[in-house]
């Protein structure tokens, strides 16, 4: 995978952006709350600011990836978020804190648009039987920064300061601005629909989703695992309390042991993704990950925790390469942003709904009810992919035994 440029070259940007990312977001956390006194309402709109982008432009920005260069966007994007923290630099250094929410915003924004485009340049140069590793490539970036990105980013703040986080966060958005721009220029490549208006291809977009049974069936199978995320989510400090009877911070081992999980888990299926489909890979995940969820809702033993959580890291990465690797085989170049872009927010959406009423659910029923609801949700996810496993057997039987 790593002889590909392409491949090589926009992991690289992406472990720049990461490391830039959790920088600026603990830096961000921590000054804010120093400043309004752990503020809570200050606190909620750090989260409004990261997140909302996802609602607000994850499907404009996936349809602008679709007409614009893939190559030069996501240059421009992170050149653009790079000089945005140096703006927001300026205007904390004269004492204006709000705009580390307005620099937040922007960044996550123009993320919304390098993204899908990161997803169309592998779709153009990577091989079918490499795109799965590479999806697990990707989500193991992401596992190495979930264990060591909140504490690069709180020791980076706590030993310099905020001026200093931003000016690195600053500086690892242009590395990688300038990074991707060492790949080649962008070919010309057909629109597909034309040069119709902005709106045009936007509906266009959608259609074509609602035309394709697969990427249909992968929306539905990711509504249900974002609401699933969402129940369990904020009540992890309460599964820590109540069930194991530890104190708050104990919740961070527990964070840090499925983070590194995740990682191991993500070496070892780039080592096994050309031997398993995404199909199989994707149901083996849900599979695992119901189970262990529910369990993890029944346990009162730490041990037996620790164990649901290291399994339950261990097949994450086969979740998210499964789903990323269906999604780029099953549409067409010319379309990638606009299904990344509608189906992202599916997902944030509905664990954001599940976050609004996990409270409720537990005041009302029980902490076991939640996860249990959560992994029977898990579980749901998974045999909506049956017609997809069904769809592949019965290709795989077509080339098996021809017609005379």
């Amino acid at each position: 995978m790593f002889k590909n440029r392409y491949v090589r070259t926009i992991v690289c940007s992406r472990v720049l952006l990461q490391l830039g990312i959790w920088i600026r977001n603990y830096a961000v956390l921590l000054y804010v709350t120093d400043l309004t006194n752990n503020d809570p309402v200050y606190v909620s709109l750090i989260s409004v600011a990261e997140f909302a982008p996802i609602f607000l432009f994850a499907l404009i920005g996936g349809t602008f990836a679709d007409r614009w260069r893939p190559k030069r966007t996501m240059v421009w994007s992170d050149l653009l978020s790079g000089l945005s923290v140096g703006v927001v630099l300026l205007a904390v250094m004269n004492g204006g804190w709000t705009a580390l929410l307005i620099g937040s915003f922007v960044s996550a924004s123009l993320s919304q648009f390098s993204q899908p485009s990161a997803m169309k340049l592998y779709k153009q140069h990577v091989p079918g039987e490499q795109l799965q590793g590479v999806m697990a490539l990707s989500q193991t970036v992401i596992a190495v920064f979930t264990v060591l990105g909140p504490v690069t980013g709180t020791f980076i703040f706590l030993q310099f300061g905020i001026n200093v986080s931003l000016v690195l966060t600053a500086i690892l958005f242009l590395g990688s601005s300038l990074v991707l721009s060492s790949l080649p220029r962008d070919a010309e490549e057909a629109s597909s629909s034309g040069e119709g208006s902005f709106m045009k291809e936007l509906t266009a977009g959608l259609r074509y989703i609602g035309s394709n049974r697969s990427l249909r069936t992968l929306c539905l199978t990711f509504a249900a695992i974002g609401l699933a995320s969402g129940l369990t989510q904020p009540l992890q400090i309460f599964l820590v309390m109540e069930k194991l009877g530890q104190s708050k911070s104990f919740l961070q081992w527990l964070v840090m042991t499925n983070g590194a999980a995740m990682l191991v888990g993500g070496a070892v299926i780039m080592g096994i993704a050309k031997k398993v489909q995404p199909q199989l890979l994707l149901m083996a995940g849900l599979i695992v990950t119901a189970i262990c969820t529910a369990a993890m809702g029944a346990s009162e033993m730490v041990w037996l925790t620790i164990v649901l959580l290291v399994i339950s890291g261990l097949f994450f990465p086969s979740i998210q390469s499964g789903i990323q690797t269906l999604l780029v085989r099953n549409t067409e170049g010319a379309f990638i942003g606009r299904v990344m872009g509608a189906i992202m927010p599916v997902f944030m959406g509905m664990m954001v709904i599940g976050m609004f009423i996990s409270g409720y659910l537990k005041n009302t029923f029980s902490l076991l009810t939640v996860y249990l609801l959560s992994g029977g949700l898990i579980l749901v996810g998974a045999l909506l992919l049956l017609p997809l496993m069904t769809k592949k057997k019965t290709k795989s039987t077509n080339k098996e035994d021809p017609s005379p």
